[in-house]
């Protein structure tokens, strides 16, 4: 369901060819304005204003990009965009450098990109001209390597709690906190929960 005054337009991309691709094949509904990409399998989940909204007030308010970010361990770092960035002030900091899926060793810190992005639409000119990198795909990351050259690009500390949907686990760890602070389903999830636990012998019935 669509709120009051928002249109869905669908784009395909034809082929797989990274996030990167995927962006430059929305430019011709975009245009020449900033604009925002949101990862599906990162579910972000807040009781205030939610982490794109928190996002694009830094944007405008900054007149800069924006990219969500949140420490990971280090062993994790491989999976992720990872980012090095100056001094953090209000939940935010420049980035100075930003490397797709480094090796552990490699890694400029464990700070790493979630799904989560405003970006400028100078993104689209640089990503017409950024060559196929990590797994032969054109990388988003790449893009906004090259756009640190010439406009500011902000690290963003979100309010909230991120979800990776990408896994079986995280998919049913955002299932459950979304019952649990659901304003009626959250007593009946916590009964079934409670019931489930006790047939495994985990608690008491």
């Amino acid at each position: 369901m669509l709120p009051p005054g928002v249109r869905a337009i669908f784009v395909t991309q034809a082929e797989a060819l990274g996030l990167g691709h995927a962006v430059l094949c929305a430019k011709p509904v975009i245009g020449d304005e900033p604009f925002a990409v949101i990862l599906p399998d990162d579910l972000i989940w807040n009781r205030g204003p939610g982490a794109l909204a928190q996002m694009a007030e830094v944007a405008e308010s900054g007149g800069a990009s924006v990219i969500a970010t949140q420490a990971v361990a280090p062993e994790q770092v491989s999976s992720y965009g990872i980012v090095a960035t100056g001094e953090f002030s209000d939940r935010r900091g420049r980035i100075t450098a930003i490397v797709e899926k480094p090796a552990p060793a490699d890694a400029p810190s464990n700070l790493a990109v979630v799904g989560r992005y405003v970006l400028s639409p100078r993104i689209f000119d640089l990503l017409e001209s950024t060559r196929p990198g990590a797994g032969g795909e054109i990388q988003l990351t790449d893009a906004i390597s090259a756009l640190l050259a010439e406009e500011p690009v902000l690290a963003y500390h979100f309010h909230g709690t991120r979800f990776d949907c990408g896994t079986h686990i995280g998919l049913i760890e955002a299932t459950i906190r979304h019952a649990l602070d659901h304003e009626t389903l959250s007593e009946a999830a916590q009964g079934f929960m409670r019931d489930a636990l006790a047939e495994l012998g985990v608690v008491d019935a």
